[in-house]
This record gives structure tokens, sequence and C-alpha cells, in this order.
């Protein structure tokens, strides 16, 4: 039937096959699972080294299909499907953040347990016991994760945990659970949530016996409302919030880093005001080769009451000298541009020469970097505190950069080129030639 029904979708003939199908056969399509899932909303095959995972964590944005990821996976395990289980599980532990959440999200939810199996399949669902029984026998029953000690003694074959990052008492609901898994010969569970910096998700990830699967909200855009899409997903894409919420990205700050990503995000305008001034910061990489250096390219603007506002990041790896020339001089003519400023430090002659070959009428202002990067960019630094720096927009790899530069630089080693950029702009505007010297903290 799938083969046939994936024949028809090719040929575009699978409404009219739809059609002539009988009620039951619609039933059993609407809930085929294997048909409709997602690749990523599968289980994991075990790895490659022969180690099998015991935990599951799908990491996912809002409306990414999480849930019903976690349902259809009970499902399996209940059911004894071959591509989830080697044998059926009897007894099955469903923890939510609260009961509440349990029965509107996990069991009787749109995409909870209720709603992805036919009707000869339904688990009989008994609220006050918090507890589902299947047909054939299986039970799963309900937690709260705010009631850590409700799972000292039962024992399963499997859990699910849903929205673990919003666990009150994570640490404790999660570890009491861990000695509850003791059924059958090799006992797992899933945890399907949008992640949060916590420290148990720190430690899933971490574990060598933990898989790890990532959705995005965008991935699941044929089911979510175009209104959502528009707003939500046009107004958050990008930012830190979006990030973690629609994209299911783990988003941390470097305690010791110079910028935080709150400060940023408290700055952050959708568009900027009327610009006094413009400026296109550009750091050329000593090398286009593959693994070099990226060529950094930040774009930023003063308006009237001296707020400076970051309005590009066009930064780039792999440029040849050509193309890194053209494409800042393509974005100080689309920003209508003042100059440019240029970091000269590497081939500074090379670099006059790029830009007057391409185009000799826009004005070059060249820099010189007699400092290192960490005192260049700690006045910046102060400005963004100071309320001074907005981004209009978001830009990403430029904040992942500014949230991860310590003293030390990256914590990975890399050259922070788009920092460099952004720092060049931002001085050129607010700082002017002679960039002043930070004071000693403390003093």
């Amino acid at each position: 039937m799938l083969k046939l029904l994936s024949a028809c979708s090719r040929k575009g003939r699978l409404g009219e096959l739809i059609a002539g199908l009988d009620p039951g056969t619609v039933e059993w399509l609407l809930h085929c699972w294997a048909l409709l899932g997602r690749p990523l909303q599968k289980p994991p095959r075990s790895a490659a080294d022969g180690r099998d995972w015991t935990t599951w964590l799908l990491l996912g944005g809002r409306g990414a299909g999480k849930t019903r990821a976690g349902a259809e996976w009970v499902r399996g395990l209940v059911l004894g499907d071959p591509s989830v289980t080697a044998r059926a599980c009897g007894r099955i532990a469903l923890v939510a953040e609260s009961f509440g959440d349990l029965r509107e999200v996990m069991v009787e939810g749109v995409s909870g347990l209720m709603a992805v199996h036919p009707r000869h399949e339904r688990p009989r669902w008994e609220p006050t016991r918090r507890r589902l029984e299947w047909p054939n026998g299986a039970v799963a029953h309900g937690f709260s994760a705010d009631d850590p000690e409700s799972l000292r003694g039962p024992q399963f074959d499997a859990a699910w945990c849903d929205e673990l990052a919003k666990w009150r008492y994570a640490e404790a609901a999660f570890d009491m659970l861990q000695f509850g898994l003791r059924l059958g010969t090799a006992p797992r569970q899933m945890v399907t949530t949008t992640p949060r910096p916590t420290t148990l998700v720190r430690r899933l990830l971490a574990d060598p016996r933990c898989a790890v699967t990532r959705i995005s909200t965008a991935e699941n855009a044929v089911h979510l409302a175009p209104t959502f899409l528009e707003t939500v997903v046009g107004r958050y894409a990008g930012t830190r919030l979006g990030r973690q919420e629609l994209n299911g990205e783990l988003v941390e700050d470097r305690p010791d880093a110079l910028w935080s990503r709150a400060s940023i995000e408290a700055g952050r305008i959708a568009e900027a005001p009327p610009l006094a001034r413009i400026v296109v910061a550009v750091d050329p990489p000593a090398s286009s080769r593959k693994g070099a250096d990226a060529c950094g390219i930040v774009a930023a603007g003063l308006d009237r009451e001296g707020i400076v506002h970051v309005l590009a990041d066009e930064s780039a790896q792999g440029l040849t000298p050509a193309a890194w020339g053209a494409r800042t001089l393509a974005l100080h003519h689309r920003l209508e541009a003042d100059r440019i400023v240029v970091e000269v430090n590497q081939g500074g002659e090379m670099v006059r020469t790029i830009l007057a070959t391409l185009d000799s009428s826009v004005p070059v202002t060249e820099v010189r970097a007699t400092r290192g990067k960490w005192l260049r960019a700690e006045p910046v630094a102060a400005l963004y505190e100071r309320g001074r720096v907005r981004h209009a927009g978001a830009f990403p790899a430029l904040e992942d950069e500014m949230c991860d530069f310590a003293s030390d630089g990256l914590s990975g080693g890399r050259s922070p080129d788009r920092l460099d950029a952004l720092v060049w702009a931002v001085t050129a505007l607010a700082l002017g030639k002679d960039e002043p010297r930070p004071r000693v903290r403390g003093l």
C-alpha cells in the first residue's frame, strides 16, 4: 500500500487514490506513521561503534512536531513496531512538567497519545488514576515532575519525558525516574523539549549513551498557520529567543565573555531610524584558502542622538580578494554608506589596490591595529552596556562570536573576524580616531 501511495504521489494522483478508498483504509492511512512521519521524528539507529542509546533527546522548536514524535514512539513501543523496539513494552512512564500538561498535551492533545491511535488501537484513559491502558494490556502511568517522590517505587521498561528543560525540579525528577527504568532487557527513554541551557540538558548532551536529534519549526511549516509563520517566525527568526524556541538550538553565554546575549537582546530593534552616518568595516583575511580566516564585513550607522545601529553582517569564509572587495562595495552601495573602513595590517597595499580597482570613487579609511583584540573590543563592549549600540535585526553568527569572546579570544581558537569588523565600525562611528584606553577594572 505504501508503495502504491508513493507512486501515486509522484504522478500527482494521490488525491484521486484517497477519494476511492473505503473509510477504514482512510483511517489507517491517517495514522500510518511510517508514511506520515519525517525522518527526524523517527528513532535514531544504534551508534556505529556498536553502543546502543538509552536516551533519545529530541530538541525542537515550537510546533516542530516533538509531541507527535513522542506519542508515536510510545505507540510503537506498546504495539511492538520492529522499527521502534525489539520487543513490545508493557509498562511506560509519562512525565510532564505538571499534571495539566500531562493531560492536555501528552494524552489528550491534538498530537497526543489518544489522537495518534486509530479507534481499534486506542488506549482507555483514566484521568483520576492518570493511567492509560491499551487493548493488549500495556499500561502507561502519568507523573508530574513537580513531585519527584511520586517516581519512587514504580518500575518501567520505557519512559517519555516532555519539556524537560522547563521542569522546576528537573534533576531530582529525572534521577528518580532512572531508578525506575529497570524492566526488560534494555529500558529506554525519550525526552522531547525545547532546549534551554540547563544543567540537566547539558548533562544529557554530554552522555555518550544519549542520541540527540534536532528539528526546527520550519521543518513542520506545512502543518502550521500561515499567520504564525509570518508574524512569530518572521519577528523572532535569528534572535536568541527565536533560535531557541524555533530552531531548537541550545544558545549559551560564556561566563567571561565581553558581551552577554541579554544585553544584545535589550538593544535589539526591528529597523534603524534615519542615520546621519553609515560605514562598512572590513577585516580582510590573510588567505582565501579553505579553512582560512573569514573576511569580516559589518555595516553600522550613527543616528542623530549618537546611538550606533548595527545594520548588516556580510562576513564570509573562503573569499578571494576580488570577491570580498565586490561584496564590500555591494553592501556600501546598497546602504548608501559614507565610507569603507578597512584594516590594513595584513597586505595594506593590496587592500587599497583591490578597492581602488573595483571602484575608485568610494571613500576608504585605513585603520591599523596597534593593540590586541581584547583591548580594542573592550570600549565597544562598554558602549553596549551603556545602551549606545543597538542591533537593527538579528545577526546570529556575529552575536555568537560576541558572546564567546573573552580575554583569551574565542573558545574554539578561531579568529573573531566578524567581531573585529564590528569593533572597527563602532569605533569609527562612536569612538573617534583615537580609541580611548579602557579603565583598569576596580579603579
